[in-house]
């Protein structure tokens, strides 16, 4: 033991300082809530590293599990679906592109000229229903 002497006496000894009291880290269920209601109702928070997930609701005897709505989740879910919608969009695009009317334009010998791929012109108008022409269905029968 050290004893310190200053000019008034001896100094006292200064007590060692109580050992802080263990807190145990915050579990992944938190505390009971009493909810006020004329049926009584508890409710215990559910949280994983910090972050509520949801609930247990306890009331009128049973015992049920809200979910909490993540917002971050919801936007990436969001962002994750227009992405996918707009994919598919460009892709669609993509295939319908018609290739040209006229493919290989080519002469004869004879100084012709041949046109590959090429539709012949239509004679007369086409009095077609306009579901036929959306259909591209065409009569069984030759038309006079």
């Amino acid at each position: 033991m050290i004893a310190i002497f200053n000019p008034t006496g001896l100094a006292p000894t200064p007590r060692p300082a109580p050992a802080p009291v263990p807190v145990p880290p915050p579990g992944p269920v938190g505390p009971v809530l009493e909810l006020p209601g004329t049926p009584p109702a508890a409710l215990v928070p559910v949280t994983h590293e910090g972050r509520p997930l949801g609930a247990f609701v306890l009331s009128g005897g049973r015992v049920r599990y809200r979910r909490v709505v993540d917002p971050d989740q919801l936007v990436a879910a969001a962002a994750g679906a227009f992405a996918v919608a707009a994919l598919t969009a460009a892709v669609a695009v993509a295939a319908r592109r018609r290739p040209p009317t006229i493919g290989t334009v080519r002469m004869g010998p004879g100084g012709w000229v041949s046109l590959r791929g090429a539709r012949t012109p239509a004679l007369r108008p086409d009095r077609r229903p306009w579901w036929a022409r959306l259909l591209r269905a065409r009569r069984l029968v030759v038309e006079r």
